[in-house]
């Protein structure tokens, strides 16, 4: 059951989806970023997001998370469109 509250504070992908608390789902930005240069440059007002989005990134290519990758990414686009690199980095 989803929770009443946005998950405000908590900069846990891992934390925020198995809590249940609403997710605006940023995972198709993962295939933008893998055609784009070596380098990343996010340049975002506070409380924007940032660590939440890197967190996600984290769990995504680890592949400590790559048995859990139904739990994470099933219901987000990336699931359905899952890019070469999933779980591939240690």
């Amino acid at each position: 059951m989803k929770q009443l509250a946005i998950p405000y504070g908590i900069s846990d992908y891992q934390n925020v989806k198995q809590g249940g608390y609403y997710y605006i789902d940023k995972t198709h930005y993962i295939s933008k970023i893998e055609r784009k240069p070596p380098y990343l440059f996010m340049i975002r007002p506070r409380r924007f997001g940032k660590s939440l989005l890197v967190s996600m990134l984290e769990t995504y290519y680890d592949c400590y998370y790559l048995a859990q990758f139904d739990e994470f990414f099933g219901d987000t686009y990336i699931g359905q469109h899952p890019t070469a690199g999933r779980g591939s980095f240690y």
